[in-house]
């Protein structure tokens, strides 16, 4: 069997040596007698897990204490209706900016509980830049300010984050989860689609500060009030058990690896190679220029939309997968995400210098 090296945006890559732990615990977890997909949720073994992944978690984000930690379903985009549900509960006001398709998502669903105020918008030049922000926009009085970190279709992330004050930050993380260090306490809410860094698609981890928990509005459906989720320890009904043992499985992955601290540095030498070659090449350049730049998802172009067809199929043949661009950008994108190792960059470089040169 011959592995591919993964480029996909999400689901994505896994690192092999998480794979075969899951190999080899298939049929029966520990001495159990049986799969982690059969036991009981509410099971002590079943419990162990959940528990030692949500203390694995608190250890390699630095998780602050009044911060719940709760896995949940639906995805990240069940959350677009979520935060405004639940935090929109004193001024019924909300900041965001809007940096690309899910921040977009996110500010329509909010628009249907309360009014968005958008701070600034990259959408003049196709969300290929993070916009500065003027503080002097920032309506102080705001249930929530809110954030997509990392854009995973145009390639931009925010490098510093927002300044704002008592107004609880509100963070979409999905694509950029564990990549680099984070201060959780600047954040009153980080989410994230665990489908990127974290495992497997089925499971959103979902990090809030406790005083932005139980003032939900009263229209507020039962699974989608934190305070739900929060009182029952992730366990109101059956969670994404599979999900979060493999969750579990990928954070036992980066402590071995050093931690977000050394993936960060990883992440960096990753993106800087690939970086690299693009401002070098006569045929290929990123679409992303300056501090914008995301660590995670590179999208790149050769100009011709030809060309970028041919350069796809023969990379696909090359064991190069899931290399094309989003529907709406266009092009080329290679996602580089945690589990995708620098030789698997490097050699995705090596090919676009010899397929350069032969073109």
């Amino acid at each position: 069997m011959a592995r591919v090296y993964n480029f996909s945006a999400g689901p994505s890559a896994l690192p092999e040596s998480v794979l075969k732990i899951a190999q080899q615990e298939m049929l029966e977890y520990g001495d159990s007698g049986m799969s982690v997909m059969e036991m009981s949720h509410r099971s002590k073994v079943y419990e162990s897990i959940i528990n030692a992944c949500e203390e694995k978690l608190r250890k390699v984000m630095n998780i602050p204490d009044n911060y719940k930690v709760l896995f949940l379903q639906g995805g990240a985009s069940s959350q677009f209706a979520m935060i405004p549900l639940n935090l929109l509960n004193k001024t019924n006001k909300a900041d965001i900016v809007l940096t690309g398709v899910w921040a977009k998502k996110a500010y329509k669903e909010a628009s249907k509980y309360g009014e968005m105020n958008v701070i600034a918008s990259s959408e003049d030049k196709t969300f290929s830049y993070i916009p500065e922000l003027d503080e002097s926009k920032f309506n102080k009085d705001a249930d929530y300010f809110y954030i997509c970190s990392n854009n995973t279709i145009y390639g931009t992330r925010f490098k510093n984050f927002p300044e704002t004050g008592n107004v609880p930050l509100i963070a979409d993380m999905s694509s950029e989860i564990l990549s680099r260090k984070i201060d959780v306490s600047k954040f009153g809410v980080i989410f994230a689609g665990a489908q990127k860094n974290m495992g497997p698609a089925g499971l959103t981890v979902c990090i809030i500060r406790e005083d932005l928990i139980g003032n939900a509005m009263d229209i507020t459906p039962t699974m989608f009030d934190y305070k739900t989720h929060s009182e029952n320890g992730s366990m109101f009904n059956t969670p994404p058990t599979y999900a979060i043992y493999i969750c579990k499985l990928m954070l036992d992955w980066l402590d071995e690896m050093g931690g977000i601290d050394a993936m960060e540095k990883i992440n960096e030498e990753k993106a800087a190679t690939l970086y690299n070659f693009l401002d070098n090449s006569k045929m290929f350049s990123a679409t992303v220029e300056g501090d914008s730049r995301s660590i995670m998802n590179i999208p790149f172009v050769t100009g011709n939309e030809e060309l970028d067809k041919k350069f796809i199929a023969e990379a696909t043949k090359a064991g190069f997968v899931n290399l094309k661009g989003h529907r709406s950008v266009g092009g080329m994108r290679a996602s580089i995400y945690n589990a995708m190792p620098l030789e698997g960059v490097k050699k995705l470089v090596e090919f676009m210098a010899e397929f350069e040169k032969n073109n």
